[in-house]
């Protein structure tokens, strides 16, 4: 097939790769080690690549800019513009997979990772077999690989905070990742707590999509960005000052955030006290601003305290107000789910989050990977790209076969770039 990097020979590799999850991050991580000569195989639990994509609200715009979100060897196409639509990045991981040849198996979930240790052969104490990986998996399948890498997503479980009353409430309450579009709330008093990237943009959503009333429960004031300032994308900044101290880093977002986002404190919003790269650290990525300050100033958001607590068709805030909204939508995040694949290895930390990510491997676990479990402010696909040739680079240095004196897959490597270029 013309443009489509040339298979290289993987016959050599009786254990390959295993790259748990098809979205952006593990699609980059397979098509990085096929440019390398290693073979990989990417499970994901449901029937399409980007299965997490297709379930995002309507109106979900990247908010990072087209030309800083393509993964290893294809560009995403100029026609999608600069924030490339939902339905777009589906699109591209789709194409993706496909021009890259990656080896897909979509339906099975893993469901367990086990380590297995190498086997000494018994005549002179040489491993017969080095270390690898059984993954078990539905319809009792167990995979033999030589490596995994753990690419389920950042935002894989969502999560309802337990409000007292919270099992009582006569209203509708969902969590946000069941919003698709604002029609089925069309005339209703709607409710969104969290004012995350989400929240902000649903409850915009649901304002020019014919809400009778939008509130949005704030708990903590976030730091809003512009998301392009003349032209310059929020991102560039992001990448620029990530590795500064995080107290200059705390000052100029200060200033910056004084200079280009106007004071919304009179309408509910009062700008934060705490740095902006000290929220960062802590997991806050700042509030890209899509429509959500113009909202505000208008009246058509209405920010109002925290939920507290749920009293029949009663929301309980925590300044002691009581409203009645006909639906509320959690916009309250998710978590990694990690513990029952892999909990017993020791590789998470007390918040459920991977100990070390990218090309790093945990010494108690080698050959275990993971991407995608940060949530960083130079951009998520970005990151997701970089670790995978890292990884990659990784993987590939612990699987070239005796006697090679490079990977098999670096020409084709090459190529794909070169000829992605001309797609």
């Amino acid at each position: 097939m013309p443009g489509v990097p040339a298979a290289p020979d993987m016959s050599t590799q009786p254990r390959p790769v295993y790259v748990i999850g098809a979205g952006p991050g593990g699609l980059a991580v397979a098509a990085a080690l096929r440019a390398r000569g290693v073979r990989a195989v990417v499970v994901e639990k449901s029937e399409s690549v980007g299965a997490s994509w297709r379930r995002h609200y309507d109106r979900l715009h990247l908010h990072t800019t087209r030309r800083l979100s393509a993964l290893p060897g294809l560009g995403i196409p100029r026609r999608f513009g600069r924030w490339v639509a939902r339905d777009d990045v589906v699109r591209y991981l789709e194409k993706y997979a496909e021009f890259h040849e990656l080896e897909l198996v979509t339906g099975v979930e893993v469901t367990r990772i086990e380590h297995v240790p190498a086997r000494a052969d018994a005549s002179d104490g040489s491993t017969a077999d080095g270390p690898g990986w059984n993954l078990h998996a539905t319809g009792g399948r167990v995979m033999a690989a030589g490596a995994v890498v753990v690419a389920t997503g950042f935002n894989h479980t969502p999560v309802v905070p337990d409000w007292p009353g919270r099992e009582e409430y006569e209203g509708e309450l969902a969590h946000a990742a069941d919003y698709r579009d604002p029609a089925p709330y069309a005339g209703r008093d709607v409710l969104v707590v969290g004012v995350g990237n989400t929240g902000a943009e649903i409850a915009v959503d649901l304002a020019d999509g014919g809400a009778a009333r939008v509130r949005l429960a704030v708990r903590t004031a976030p730091h809003i960005l512009r998301r392009s300032t003349a032209g310059w994308p929020s991102q560039r900044t992001g990448i620029l000052v990530r590795r500064l101290p995080v107290g200059l880093v705390d000052r100029l977002g200060a200033v910056v955030g004084r200079i280009s986002v106007p004071d919304l404190s009179a309408y509910g919003l009062p700008r934060p006290t705490t740095g902006l790269y000290s929220r960062v650290k802590q997991g806050a990525i700042p509030v890209q601003d899509v429509g959500l300050i113009d909202a505000v100033r208008a009246g058509r958001v209405e920010p109002v305290a925290a939920v507290a607590s749920f009293d029949g068709a009663e929301v309980v805030l925590a300044d002691g107000s009581r409203i009645t909204p006909d639906a509320v939508i959690a916009a309250t995040g998710y978590r990694r789910a990690l513990e029952g694949l892999l909990g017993d290895l020791g590789v998470l930390d007390e918040r459920g989050r991977p100990r070390v990510h990218g090309a790093r491997t945990p010494a108690e676990a080698p050959g275990l990977y993971f991407t995608g479990f940060t949530n960083p402010i130079s951009g998520n696909l970005r990151e997701l790209a970089r670790d995978a040739e890292k990884i990659a680079k990784a993987i590939a240095a612990d699987t070239t076969p005796t006697g090679t004196d490079k990977p098999k897959g670096k020409d084709s490597k090459d190529k794909s770039k070169d000829k992605s270029k001309k797609r």
